[in-house]
């Protein structure tokens, strides 16, 4: 991991920014209820035909755990150490971070909060909502990777994102706030992540003169 390292400003206010999405999320899914908007959202997705069910069934294995070392792995394979050890922080933060706003957010899965939820295929009824996992994960890993794609390749893993917690409300393992509070906590993951390993300009192709150092 020789070369010059980059530290972006970017990274520092994208972690900001995903506090600010994070913190009101908690604090109106903090009282353990499903607000009326919220439930409107949620019913728009989980009621769309079931049609779509197996097909969302195998998306929302593409945010299980494992694809953080699948994708660090990758990483190493290409050389890109200093993404491929991002990869591993990002899956270690989500452990982490998950766990303390757990701590401090209790809200239970739909399966227990909305009354008329559908629950499909395997997923669980009962549990920690707040914040989806998977949600967390994708975006921390999005955001490490972005720098080192190119052209349209930059919209994969966000799209992936999105399909994801679109998949995780329609299944009903989640209300909205989870996901989108995942969002806002993955962008933490993903920042902090760059911020610690910083990237390597010549292998990313970064252009941050402003924020580096």
């Amino acid at each position: 991991m020789s070369g010059r390292v980059v530290r972006r400003k970017t990274d520092a206010l994208v972690a900001l920014a995903g506090l600010a999405v994070l913190v009101p999320c908690a604090v109106v899914a903090s009282d353990g209820t499903v607000g009326p908007v919220e439930l409107a959202v949620f019913h728009a997705i989980n009621g769309l035909p079931e049609a779509l069910s197996p097909v969302m069934q195998w998306v929302q294995w593409l945010g299980v755990l494992a694809v953080g070392p699948i994708v660090a792995l990758g990483a190493a394979l290409f050389r890109r150490w200093r993404l491929a050890i991002a990869c591993l922080l990002v899956t270690a933060e989500k452990l982490v971070f998950e766990r303390i706003v757990w701590q401090l957010v209790e809200r239970s899965r739909p399966g227990k909060t909305i009354a008329d939820a559908i629950i499909r295929g395997d997923t669980p009824a009962a549990g920690a909502s707040f914040v989806s996992g998977h949600v967390v994960l994708l975006t921390g890993l999005a955001w490490v990777l972005t720098p080192y794609l190119r052209g349209g390749w930059r919209v994969v893993p966000w799209a992936v994102v999105t399909l994801v917690a679109f998949a995780r409300v329609y299944l009903g393992a989640h209300a909205p706030l989870d996901v989108l509070g995942g969002f806002g906590l993955g962008l933490v993951a993903g920042g902090t992540a760059n911020l610690i390993v910083g990237i390597s300009p010549r292998t990313a192709g970064v252009v941050d003169r402003a924020g580096a150092r």
